[in-house]
């Protein structure tokens, strides 16, 4: 790569890391616990991918994700019975962040770890957008869409969220799978207002991170670009959609923020949505020495494996063609990890404390640029 194409790659990660911080799940509590702190002792419950980092020092129990298991099950019973046996009048104090749905788990009558399994597998890879999935999810559940803190029944509790969900799904979609739909479809779900006198506070949202990578990019000394629309349509389309928006934007940074989709085929390769769209922008501005995209989970984790996107380039599908693969065979069988790895374009964080779905950041540099960060 050229010196002017490794600063923007550099940049670019820094501008991600910058959003991923203002939403870390150990800050942004303390942030608010600090603000308006709790009235006597609290019994805390963190439940999530950022459940330590929400909570330091707390007990955890490990489980599994995204599909749950025994140990999901095991994790839901000692939730209920943490509540049931905590003093008399003590608070509740939730902090609740992205992976409950598998994490920790307690079924309706009826239902066993293999319905959830087999619905959990089906839903990741059918492509449904996550509220939907989420919904389909507590149709079988006691503790999710309210039924935890309806066990309350009332008593004072508090909840902390980070958000990785856009709006909530009215029904029940159309077009699933017949046992899909009776499964779903002969569980209640829980009733509205279930659990009055819970307090529920957003401290981390998909927009404070957006803002938090813009100002972070306009520190660099990047023009920027804030785009308001949720990306949550086919991660193949999406990436090429916003790598042709980026084409025709003038020289700046551009970020988007949303959670798109992959319909996985029967035996998937390696990679999540996020890399998938990652590769899909690179076939978009393959040639275009002025571009580089990123593509990445707040969450650190991509899909089952430990990277967290890919950050793209005029040279990424070169590389990886130099390397024997071929993009479209590695889209069509999803398997953009691979392909990202052979081309260097794999981000690997680690897990970050947080969870506000992904970040997709696009730099279109100015070739007349005046200064370090401008022009490659």
């Amino acid at each position: 790569m050229i010196q002017g194409v490794e600063q923007a790659r550099r940049d670019l990660l820094e501008i991600y890391r910058a959003g991923v911080d203002a939403v870390a799940g150990g800050p942004v509590v303390e942030a608010f616990l600090r603000r308006t702190p709790p009235v006597g002792a609290v019994s805390v419950i963190a439940v999530g991918k950022a459940a330590q980092a929400m909570a330091e020092g707390t007990q955890g129990i490990e489980s599994a994700h995204p599909v749950p298991d025994h140990s999901s099950l095991e994790a839901g019973r000692r939730l209920l019975d943490y509540i049931d046996t905590r003093p008399e009048g003590r608070e509740l104090l939730f902090l609740i962040s992205g992976g409950a749905s598998s994490l920790v788990e307690v079924p309706r009558e009826g239902v066993g770890l293999e319905d959830l399994q087999r619905l959990n597998r089906w839903l990741l890879a059918s492509g449904l957008p996550i509220s939907t999935i989420n919904r389909l999810r507590t149709r079988l559940s006691r503790i999710k869409g309210g039924g935890l803190l309806a066990r309350l029944g009332g008593q004072v509790a508090s909840a902390l969220l980070i958000s990785d969900v856009q709006g909530d799904d009215p029904a029940l979609p159309g077009g699933l799978p017949e046992w899909v739909c009776h499964l779903c479809s002969t569980q209640e779900e829980h009733p509205p207002g279930a659990a009055p006198g819970v307090d529920l506070h957003l401290v981390a949202t998909l927009d404070q991170a957006r803002e938090a990578a813009a100002q972070r990019a306009r520190e660099l000394g990047y023009p920027t670009t804030l785009h308001r629309a949720f990306i949550c349509a086919d991660a193949e389309n999406s990436g090429r959609r916003l790598a042709l928006e980026l084409l025709d934007l003038p020289p700046c940074v551009s970020i988007w923020g949303g959670e798109p989709t992959v319909r996985l085929p029967p035996e998937p390769g390696r990679g999540g949505r996020a890399q998938h769209l990652a590769l899909a922008a690179a076939q978009v501005i393959e040639g275009s020495r002025d571009l580089c995209f990123l593509s990445a989970a707040t969450d650190g984790s991509d899909g089952p494996g430990e990277d967290a996107g890919g950050l793209v380039d005029s040279q990424s599908i070169a590389r990886g063609v130099r390397e024997g693969l071929d993009p479209a065979h590695a889209l069509a069988h999803a398997d953009a990890g691979r392909f990202l790895e052979s081309s260097g374009d794999l981000i690997t964080t680690g897990p970050t404390g947080t969870n506000v779905m992904d970040l997709m950041i696009g730099l279109k540099c100015d070739l007349g640029g005046r200064d370090e960060h401008q022009g490659f």
